[in-house]
């Protein structure tokens, strides 16, 4: 997939001159593939990933990875990667590595360094340094792991000393972020001897967890999870490696959301391939959300199809397990025919921005009725008004706010070039998805 052209900035969003149909061109997925890039990194031989995402948050990651040792050789015309890997042996002793605003990059390669051998430090943009990395630090301490938060605040920049990951028992908080716990069972395989790990307190966005999981499974490794009174114990043999291999990454489930929701509020049909009843992405529980609002849905084995069926209703959701979809949801949210309530997302306050802030200041820049909740924010049905849209250098707030742009007359995204942190063609699939060959032109500031 190609990178994104230069847009106007204001972005003016067109109106759909009809139904949105069709399927759309996704990238594969973000999530999957920086998993996939540490995987292969850490395993024994040479692995392909195919269908591979090219963006701001992979490219870090590659970046990172190169830093340290590892052979990568990347064919973005054909969204290929292949990578040498290293057999849990970082090759280079000493690093400074730039992790950008990437949260997968900053939390999975902060616990792959303990297993190096010498001296790294991690950095990324002042956002990045805004966004918790403690809890990660605390559990790998425990685990014998001399590392800091250079500010001593729990956030980035991070230095490390490392001789190797101990094995043993040890829990780990995962409620502020699940890629706090992702990064640890990735680099888990290679501690020096088993591992056992408890979560303590609740879990956010579980589905990324068993993502983690599977994918290891995938790739050779033997990990068991059961769940107790307090949370997950999770039991990971040590030492194990990965085996390398030729591996497809799934179309990106969040990145379907804004075109399931593009066919609902315009009444169309969007066929989303690749992601099936079967997806190991939960993001794809989205179309199951549009249907509670009244979209019509159909799942087959390697495909979803989402429908516009008539008027959207509001609903009452709780939405952790697949909270980078809150945006979509939201932004649609004033064209339903009654309020909708968000919860149990306060982590999302974390991500590029607060993304409830952030979401409830642009709703009512708009004149749209909102409430912010400590964990989520109340919608409610009524006119829109078109104006330019903030985005906060955050990739689902252009895209989510693009979607009511469908419907909303006047409506434009600043900062459009944002989305090349996960979908750098957003703009140009979604025009092509709704038969327009150009945009609005005037905006209310």
């Amino acid at each position: 997939m190609s990178r994104s052209v230069q847009l106007p900035d204001p972005y003016p969003v067109a109106l759909a001159p009809g139904p949105v149909q069709g399927a759309p061109n996704l990238p594969g997925s973000k999530s999957i593939t920086n998993r996939a890039l540490i995987i292969a990194a850490l395993a024994d031989g040479v692995s392909t990933l195919r269908n591979a995402l090219f963006c701001d948050d992979t490219e870090v990651m590659i970046g990172a990875l190169r830093a340290l040792g590892i052979g990568l050789t990347t064919e973005p015309s054909s969204q290929t990667i292949v990578i040498h890997g290293c057999a849990g042996e970082i090759p280079v002793s000493r690093a400074d590595l730039f992790v950008g605003n990437s949260g997968t990059t900053a939390r999975f390669l902060t616990a792959a360094l303990a297993l190096g051998h010498g001296q790294y430090h991690l950095d990324g943009t002042e956002r990045m340094r805004q966004r918790p990395i403690g809890p990660l630090l605390d559990t790998l301490r425990e685990l014998g792991v001399e590392i800091r938060s250079e500010r001593g605040n729990g956030y980035p920049p991070v230095l490390l000393s490392a001789n190797g990951l101990q094995g043993g028992e040890t829990s780990i908080r995962a409620d502020v972020s699940s890629q706090f716990l992702s990064g640890l069972l990735l680099a888990a395989p290679y501690a020096q001897s088993p591992l056992r790990l408890h979560t303590a307190g609740s879990v956010s966005s579980e589905p990324y967890i068993r993502m983690t999981e599977a994918m290891q499974r995938a790739w050779g490794i033997h990990i068991s999870c059961h769940e107790t009174p307090d949370g997950y114990t999770f039991d990971i043999a040590a030492p194990q490696k990965y085996r390398a291999r030729e591996y497809f990454v799934e179309p990106d489930a969040s990145a379907s959301s804004y075109f399931m929701a593009a066919a609902v509020v315009t009444g169309g049909r969007v066929r989303i391939n690749g992601l099936g009843a079967q997806s190991l992405q939960g993001d794809a529980a989205f179309a199951s959300v549009l249907q509670q609002c009244g979209g019509k849905v159909t799942w087959e084995e390697d495909a979803v199809i989402v429908e516009g069926a008539g008027p959207l209703h509001g609903i009452d959701i709780d939405m952790n397990p697949i909270s980078d979809t809150v945006l979509t949801l939201a932004a649609i949210a004033p064209l339903f025919t009654s309020p909708t309530h968000i919860r149990n997302v306060e982590h999302i306050r974390y991500k590029e921005c607060d993304r409830i802030s952030c979401l409830v200041t642009e709703l009512r820049r708009l004149e749209v009725r909102v409430e912010e909740h400590t964990d989520g924010l109340t919608v409610y049905p009524g006119p829109v008004t078109g104006a330019a849209v903030d985005t906060y250098d955050d990739h689902r707030m252009a895209m989510s706010f693009s979607i009511l742009g469908l419907r909303v007359p006047n409506l434009a995204i600043r900062n459009p070039s944002c989305v090349n942190k996960t979908f750098p063609t957003f703009f140009q699939e979604l025009t092509r998805m709704c038969g327009v060959s150009g945009s609005q032109s005037v905006v209310r500031e």
